[in-house]
């Protein structure tokens, strides 16, 4: 029996300090500019904070950068989920290292901007990774729009209602929709209900996919992302919180209050 009080407050520190960290149950790094539309950069500051936030909660380490360069082999290898915040890829090295990636297995969360792409556009592997989208329209002003959701058993969209009312945002219309790509699975939709949606820029009705996945490879993109009202919905926040934990391959644990 230890009767020296130091003694045992020392082997209980020691114990303490030797014991093995936990370790993370997945890596994500966020690329995203603080240049640009003002509404973008609101959103990635909002976004840098909300998924930080989950990291701890859910056990899993978030790196933010700025310097898109990091795009390279050697950095990605440290990461499991990249997440495009507010922009996307400048150069050719760049886009290949992300191809690069995406070919190994890497997941890849896009938010708002980072998809747009035009029929000229050079990236033309982005494009199919997109499921064949191109941007065809939007609505102007930001507004908040209903949206459904398509399939409620997807583990992204498992803790969300048949339809809420997202916050204001600004919403684009795609062309062909991506729903007519036999690979691609829509997991929400802007309802009819919120057409014709807009004021100068109308998107006046057809179909206007928000959230959806390639099923071909590790990705999951949403229309969410332009301005700071984005994470004032809790339904919204589920659905960004179990996209990025699909993503990662993890389960969600539950938060002790």
């Amino acid at each position: 029996m230890m009767t020296n009080p130091f003694l045992f407050i020392f082997f209980l520190l020691l114990s303490f300090f030797s014991s093995p960290a936990q370790s993370p149950r997945f890596k994500v790094a966020a690329f995203y500019s603080t240049k640009g539309e003002m509404d973008h950069v609101d959103f990635a500051r909002d976004g840098l904070y909300f998924f930080d936030l989950i990291a701890a909660q859910q056990q899993f380490t978030f790196d933010a950068t700025t310097d898109w360069t990091n795009l390279n082999d050697n950095y990605l290898a440290n990461y499991d989920v990249v997440i495009w915040l507010n922009d996307f890829p400048q150069t050719d090295d760049q886009r290949k290292a992300f191809e690069r990636f995406i070919g190994r297995g890497g997941a890849w969360l896009g938010c708002h901007v980072s998809a747009f792409n035009l029929p000229d556009s050079k990236w033309k592997w982005f494009n199919e990774f997109l499921g064949g989208a191109y941007f065809h329209s939007n609505n102007w002003p930001p507004l908040p729009a209903k949206v459904v959701v398509d399939d409620r058993s997807h583990p992204v969209t498992k803790r969300l209602p048949a339809s809420y009312d997202s916050p204001t945002g600004e919403w684009y219309q795609w062309t062909p929709s991506p729903r007519e790509n036999k690979d691609v699975k829509v997991l929400m939709s802007l309802s009819k209900e919120s057409y014709p949606l807009g004021v100068k820029t109308i998107i006046k009705d057809g179909d206007t996919p928000v959230v959806w996945t390639n099923t071909r490879y590790k990705m999951l993109y949403m229309n969410m992302g332009h301005g700071n009202k984005i994470f004032s919905s809790q339904d919204q926040n589920n659905m960004i919180t179990d996209g990025l934990l699909w993503l990662g391959g993890a389960e969600r644990m539950e938060v002790k209050k």
